[in-house]
């Protein structure tokens, strides 16, 4: 069951719910009704309650629920896209059109961005990512094949990358 709890911060509509998934202990920040951020986290130390708090928080946490049980591809609560520089947004935005059980390329993502010379800043801006699961940064790996770095550890991109194709024999590492 999600655990919430609200963190004492300089924006009193900030609230944190921090769930114990497959990968892990999943943090997912909202503030203003959106979601700021999903974070790996090693160590929550938050005070925990049992339940979500709300529709939307609730909502959150039924879909990635459903992402682990392999019932759900594609997240639709709101996220807030009003961070990070136009260019990590543009590379955020073109993480939302890699397909379930799909990888791509940083040079993919840096043509798709109409910027194909830019695949270190690509790299740059995937690793910046602050929706981990939900925009898809799992997904992009190295042009060779080789499943590459991640932000959150290679094993959880492994274990990501296992429990959308079944198997991590797709990628090479």
């Amino acid at each position: 069951m999600p655990k919430q709890s609200k963190k004492a911060t300089n924006s009193p509509s900030k609230e944190i719910i921090t769930w114990l998934s497959p990968v892990g202990y999943l943090q997912v920040t909202l503030s203003n009704a959106k979601v700021q951020s999903i974070d790996l986290v090693s160590d929550p130390n938050l005070p925990l309650s049992n339940d979500a708090k709300d529709a939307l928080q609730q909502n959150i946490v039924l879909q990635l629920q459903e992402y682990f049980q392999k019932k759900r591809q594609v997240f639709d609560f709101p996220l807030d896209w009003n961070q990070g520089t136009p260019f990590q947004q543009r590379v955020w935005q073109a993480l939302t059109h890699i397909s379930y059980a799909q990888t791509q390329s940083y040079g993919d993502i840096a043509r798709a961005i109409g910027q194909p010379t830019a695949v270190r800043a690509v790299g740059h801006a995937v690793g910046k990512n602050p929706w981990l699961i939900v925009v898809p940064c799992h997904r992009v790996i190295a042009s060779s094949g080789r499943i590459g770095g991640f932000s959150s550890g290679i094993e959880t991109k492994r274990q990501l990358l296992k429990l959308e194709f079944g198997t991590t024999k797709a990628v090479i590492d």
